[in-house]
Formats: structure tokens, C-alpha cells, sequence
């Protein structure tokens, strides 16, 4: 299996996982649905194209390595002449995630990755507002799954994130949620996350299987620390001789 990664970043994001007028909220992670509607808009395909069911196929895992901060927005509306109405919007702040799409088809995640640098269609973060911070970072890796990768992967997070936990060797527990077939060992639950058809007309979603692992990750800022202590005793060995 051949697995691509890309690290999504952006001031906010926006996973729904329930949508009506008034309120749409967003779960605390990028959903395979929309990570697949990103996908399908880099290739060029419409809301309707046949070709859009047979992403569902593709193996997926996404690693939380910066959680964000929850921001609820409000808009008023006014759906018909002369009444308004209040609707909510919830997003994500300065999140950073992991997420991982693996294949038996290595031709396939090779196009999505050209797709992905070179998109047909503008690509969001899960609403049309939330762009990515600047061009994808991805990186493709062959013969391991989507959560072997995010496993042996170093640590995302934006540096000031990780400079604020300097004093930490170890970032612990690291979630990782994944399709449940590569977490086997895992205790697996539904949630409607299969796309079904992105038509606004017709808009569903039907039922997968997940799971969720963690792991402990280094974090790079705690050498980094240790090394300047380590830089100021010298200086000041130097300077005083005493030290």
C-alpha cells in the first residue's frame, strides 16, 4: 500500500458533523468526507460525477497534532422578504492535523498528489471560507498504511505551539482516528461519514466503521531548550571562568 499525507493548516476549519439552518457545528477533526470532497474538487469532478463513490475506497487516518480552539459565529439571515433569523456557525482555530489516504493503487495517490498541487477548483479546509494556509505540504510513502505512517511521523504542530510545550520531552497521547479495519485491535464505532452524493440537491452521507489509537510523540523544542541551557553554561564558563 502506498499512503499520501497532507498537513492541514489554517486560521479556521470546519468539520460538520451535524448541519441545519440554524446550527452547524464541526467535530474536533477533518471527516474522511471532506477530506474526499477536497480531493474531488483538486481533480476537477462535479458534486455529481460517478467517480466520487469510489474514493470511499481509499484507506484513511488523520492525526490531531495541534487541537483548536472552538469559535462559534453568527449570521443573521433573512430567508424571506422581511424575516430574519439567527444562524450559527462553528469552526476550529489554529488547528493543525494529519491526515493520511492510502491505496493498492499507487498510480491513483500519485494523481491525487499532482491534483493536489495543481487543483481544478478552489480547495477549503471544510467550508469555502476556510482556505489552506498557503500551497499543501504532502509527502507520499510506499509498503505502509495510512497509521503506520502517522505513527513514525515527527511531530506537526506549528513551532510556537511547540515552543509553548518546551518543558515536555514527550507530547503524549497523540490521538489518531482511522477507517476501523487498520486499527483491528481497536474498539470501533458508526458515524456517517461515507459519502453517498455531494449534490446540493441530494446531499448524503451513509455509515462507516472507526476507530482511535494513541501515541507519544518527541517534541523537538525540548532538545532545542536543553541545548541553549547547555550553549548559556559554556558562555558563561568562558566569560567568568568559574562556572
Amino acid at each position: 500500500m502506498k499512503t499520501l499525507t497532507i498537513k492541514l493548516t489554517s486560521p479556521l476549519q470546519s468539520y460538520g458533523n451535524e448541519a441545519t439552518f440554524s446550527r452547524r457545528t464541526s467535530d474536533g477533526y477533518p471527516s474522511k468526507s471532506a477530506i474526499i470532497g477536497m480531493i474531488s474538487a483538486a481533480l476537477g469532478y462535479q458534486r455529481d460525477d460517478p467517480r466520487i463513490a469510489a474514493l470511499n475506497d481509499l484507506a484513511f487516518a488523520v492525526r490531531v497534532d495541534q487541537p483548536g480552539k472552538a469559535l462559534s459565529d453568527f449570521q443573521t439571515v433573512e430567508w424571506k422578504k422581511g424575516t430574519r433569523k439567527i444562524t450559527y456557525r462553528d469552526y476550529i482555530q489554529d488547528a493543525v492535523f494529519m491526515a493520511a489516504l492510502g491505496s493498492e493503487d499507487e498510480q491513483l495517490i500519485e494523481q491525487i498528489e499532482t491534483a493536489l498541487k495543481h487543483p481544478k477548483f478552489q480547495l477549503f479546509l471544510g467550508r469555502r471560507s476556510n482556505v489552506p494556509a498557503g500551497v499543501l505540504q504532502t509527502a507520499t510513502f510506499s509498503d505502509r498504511d495510512p497509521v503506520a505512517v502517522l505513527k513514525k511521523m515527527s511531530w506537526q504542530a506549528s513551532h510556537w505551539y511547540q515552543w509553548r510545550k518546551r518543558r515536555n520531552e514527550l507530547v503524549k497521547d497523540v490521538a489518531i482516528i482511522s477507517d476501523a479495519n487498520l486499527l483491528p485491535d481497536k474498539r470501533s464505532k458508526m458515524i456517517k461519514d461515507r459519502v453517498e452524493s455531494f449534490d446540493q440537491r441530494n446531499r448524503r452521507h451513509g455509515y462507516r466503521a472507526v476507530a482511535t489509537d494513541y501515541v507519544d510523540l518527541q517534541n523537538p523544542c525540548f532538545e532545542n531548550k536543553q541545548a541553549e541551557i547547555d550553549n548559556s553554561v559554556e558562555t558563561k564558563h568562558d566569560i567568568f571562568g568559574f562556572l
